[in-house]
């Protein structure tokens, strides 16, 4: 009778450790989130801090008047307001409109241009090659042709910006397809896979981090060459971050101008966290993502 009193007393003593312990794995994790959310941090506001520093030290030197490079303090107080205006959201909302437009069709011609290429020889043999060359060349090249065709309108915009993404788009599924191991192409063909089955199941998920990156390099072109043709092409009836950023510098107003350039960094920012989001998926998803680094 003793001994099953003991025997019940342990076991009462073994869960209430096993609860303890479920609580401090718990607590542990938690401030291992904390501390990689930390090391994550860290290192961009202390390259903001340098950056506000470097900027307001080079403003008590004199360098330039106040006109054409203003504090950091009025800058600031003039965004907390830029913020909250009507201007910013209505130029948020057109040039939102075109750069999804203009990266929607991108996306679209390059991964079709890119897959055509990266399977039919002929196709690469021919255009192969040209694609790198559209890929470098500048996108604000191709406005003069652009405003030539289509005028000072959103269709010159929209015709630069799909030239400079599709490109970059059209490489990353190349060479996603180029570097599919011979040996998974065979594998997928023993098993049955073949054609659309074969692309769908073996190739795209294979070539899938090459065609993020193609993507997200497509984005940095599209975003540039919407930026340069908003500042090219100003419509007089609609507003944009470029316009807005147009109308700043004709004006001479340096706080407004360095205002819409923040947002402009801040929108490049908050994408390049979302294709990184993206590609840490994609690699815990492969198992190349090592666990102390997530």
């Amino acid at each position: 009778m003793a001994s099953d009193t003991l025997t019940s007393t342990q076991r009462s003593d073994a869960e209430i450790s096993g609860l303890d312990a479920l609580e401090i794995a718990g607590r542990e994790k938690e401030r291992s989130r904390l501390n990689r959310f930390w090391a994550a941090t860290w290192p961009k506001l202390a390259a903001l801090a340098l950056t506000i520093g470097i900027w307001q030290v080079v403003v008590w030197t004199g360098w330039k008047p106040p006109y054409a490079l203003a504090p950091p303090g009025p800058v600031f107080a003039d965004l907390a307001d830029y913020v909250t205006s009507p201007a910013l959201w209505d130029g948020l909302a057109a040039t939102g409109r075109r750069a999804a437009l203009g990266f929607t069709a991108a996306v679209v011609i390059g991964l079709a241009l890119g897959l055509a290429v990266a399977r039919v020889p002929v196709l690469r043999a021919a255009i192969g090659s040209m694609i790198t060359a559209l890929q470098t060349m500048p996108s604000i090249a191709w406005f003069p042709l652009a405003i030539l065709l289509f005028g000072l309108t959103e269709q010159a915009i929209f015709f630069v910006v799909v030239l400079g993404a599709a490109p970059s788009i059209a490489n990353g599924v190349i060479y996603g397809v180029d570097y599919v191991p011979p040996l998974l192409l065979r594998a997928g063909r023993n098993l049955g896979a073949r054609g659309v089955n074969l692309y769908r199941y073996v190739i795209a998920p294979a070539a899938l981090p090459a065609i993020v990156a193609g993507l997200k390099q497509g984005w940095a072109f599209a975003w540039r060459s919407l930026m340069a043709g908003e500042l090219l092409v100003v419509i007089a009836s609609t507003t944009s971050i470029g316009t807005q950023l147009t109308y700043a510098r004709e004006l001479s107003d340096a706080e407004r101008l360095i205002s819409v350039m923040i947002v402009i960094l801040f929108i490049g920012l908050l994408v390049d966290a979302a294709f990184g989001a993206a590609d840490k998926a994609i690699r815990r998803r492969w198992g190349v993502l090592d666990p102390a680094g997530q």
